[in-house]
């Protein structure tokens, strides 16, 4: 039976909610459903829990799917929604003129990124050698290193 998720009842995050699938958790009741970050924005797409049960979302367009959201929650079962951690690519720019020069170029690569320090991290939406091919050039000449790629 595939179960239809029509709206979001809240977040984990919300009282009511966090305490009464707090108390189907110590009955084993609640079922997960992972989602890959890329999916968020989509309002209509199936899924299956960890548990087997098969999900249809379809959501108003209006309403955005978020970490931790709560699905389904009856006397006898919840079903929470989990986001897949993110990737991110850590680079590290030489100096000031390069990080200028390095938010610059991931920014008309429309990449999705943000300063961490003086690191500049990367999101990772597509496979890690495609980053790293338009990098080359700055990698090998020293201009920018690639410090790790962290989850999170």
């Amino acid at each position: 039976m595939t179960l239809l998720v029509n709206r979001l009842l809240g977040t984990l995050a919300d009282p009511w909610l966090g305490e009464a699938v707090h108390r189907l958790e110590h009955r084993g009741a609640v079922e997960t459903v992972t989602l890959p970050r890329a999916d968020l924005a989509r309002r209509r797409l199936r899924l299956r829990t960890d548990r087997g049960s098969d999900l249809a979302i379809a959501l108003p367009r209006e309403v955005a799917l978020v970490d931790r959201a709560v699905l389904l929650l009856d006397p006898d079962r919840a079903v929470i929604l989990r986001v897949e951690a993110e990737n991110w690519l850590r680079l590290r720019p030489r100096d000031g003129a390069e990080a200028l020069s390095l938010g610059y170029f991931a920014g008309n690569l429309h990449w999705r990124a943000r300063f961490e320090g003086g690191d500049l991290l990367v999101a990772v939406e597509h496979p890690l050698a495609t980053y790293l091919e338009r990098l080359r050039d700055r990698l090998a000449e020293g201009r920018v290193q690639q410090v790790e790629q962290a989850a999170g």
